[in-house]
């Protein structure tokens, strides 16, 4: 039986007595139960954007990134295109609206905060996660308290029938689903019909000769974490809600700098996080409320507040080693950045500190933002202190957020 309370607990962050005392319960309970077992790596991620953009995004996805458009799944009131690496790496599940009046319980989480409310349709949903019997996990979290979606209900939200889904988390409103393959068998999603839309195939193949012809396609690896940012007050809550949802475990740092914590969760068969990325928690130390006391940063919670609690950056590996005399991360980010791309800051972190990374600025069609990290060596972090401080601060200052918050007051 795996054994989730034996793994290292990284991190410095003190938290509550209620988290100290309800984490290994919680681990110690999943583990029994069977839900550890049954419980596996990320196998999809949801991405839904406006009417109009998601042809675009596969371009901007296939420069980017390892993905690659597989299909499209063409039904009543969306085209979801398929977008895959391999069967070792999460699939992409990119939704388009056909009608840009459609309201859904999606919509209305984006129209209850002022940025997101421009982007009435863009938003990252959440995992879909491999259960080795799904229906058994689906009736022990119900058990639990957790509610998900009926059959009918997915259905009329236009999504899969062969996934389970969860209800929107009331602390991230993330959904976690299960689906269930064979080891050996392909992901097949149970959603409308399947066409190649010709228009997403050009534009994956335009991103595709790019990469080719810029030099970075076999420089950039798949997903290594997905970064969500939560109120001060959710922080313990969505962590422990995570971790009864799926296999993961996790650890803590307190980046005092930018009154922030970063909360890293990860697989507890170790799989590499290109198979199943790590899930990051960012949340303020403190809540905006007393900020005008103290004085100090708030960049996490000021996102929150504009957008509403969501997934904040999808990061991206770059291969160790080095092009034309540079870290491989510096000549991928200036080769995208000269087709027009743009970046928070430079590159920050050294071969000497373990790791390079960097934020793009957050995408026109997604409002989600790459991060590229290089890990030299044999390190295994997510970043460092001083690394974090700084691209926290970076996220703060994106125009998006800045500009739009001070003139929504």
């Amino acid at each position: 039986m795996l054994c989730s309370t034996h793994l290292p607990r990284y991190g410095d962050k003190q938290n509550s007595v209620f988290f100290e005392e309800y984490l290994p319960r919680l681990l110690e309970e999943r583990d029994r139960s069977g839900l550890t077992e049954m419980i596996g790596g990320i196998e999809a991620l949801m991405i839904s954007v406006e009417p109009g953009n998601s042809v675009e995004y596969i371009a901007e996805l296939a420069l980017m990134t390892p993905y690659q458009y597989l299909v499209t799944l063409d039904s009543d009131k969306h085209m979801t295109h398929v977008l895959r690496i391999d069967m070792n790496s999460p699939d992409i599940l990119l939704r388009e609206v056909k009608n840009p009046e459609h309201n859904d319980i999606f919509r209305s989480l984006n129209d209850l905060y002022p940025v997101g409310a421009k982007r009435p349709h863009s938003r990252y949903l959440g995992e879909i996660l491999l259960a080795s019997d799904r229906h058994a996990v689906v009736a022990e979290q119900q058990q639990r308290e957790f509610r998900f979606f009926s059959v009918g209900q997915l259905a009329e939200l236009d999504l899969p029938v062969n996934v389970s889904l969860s209800k929107p988390s009331p602390y991230t409103q993330n959904l976690v689903g299960y689906m269930e393959r064979p080891m050996d068998g392909i992901r097949v999603y149970h959603h409308g019909e399947c066409v190649i839309l010709n228009a997403a195939q050009a534009a994956n193949d335009r991103g595709k000769e790019m990469q080719q012809r810029l030099g970075v396609a076999d420089l950039i690896g798949p997903i290594d974490h997905l970064a969500t940012r939560v109120y001060s007050q959710n922080r313990e809550a969505a962590i422990l809600e995570y971790l009864a949802l799926s296999s993961y475990y996790w650890g803590s740092y307190d980046i005092k700098d930018q009154n922030s914590s970063t909360n890293v969760t990860k697989n507890v068969r170790q799989q590499p996080e290109s198979a199943s990325p790590a899930k990051v928690f960012t949340a303020n130390n403190l809540p905006y409320c007393v900020n005008h006391l103290d004085k100090l940063p708030s960049p996490t919670e000021t996102f929150v507040r504009n957008y509403g609690p969501r997934l904040h950056h999808i990061a991206v590996e770059v291969k160790d080693g080095q092009t034309q005399n540079k870290e491989n991360i510096d000549y991928v980010v200036e080769a995208i950045a000269a087709q027009g791309k743009g970046f928070l800051l430079e590159t920050v972190g050294s071969r000497e500190e373990g790791l390079k990374q960097i934020f793009s600025s957050a995408s026109d069609f997604s409002s989600l933002i790459i991060e590229y990290v290089q890990r030299f060596g044999d390190f295994q972090g997510f970043f460092t202190r001083e690394n974090v401080a700084l691209l926290t601060y970076a996220a703060g200052q994106e125009e998006g957020v800045k500009d739009r918050f001070n003139g929504s007051r």
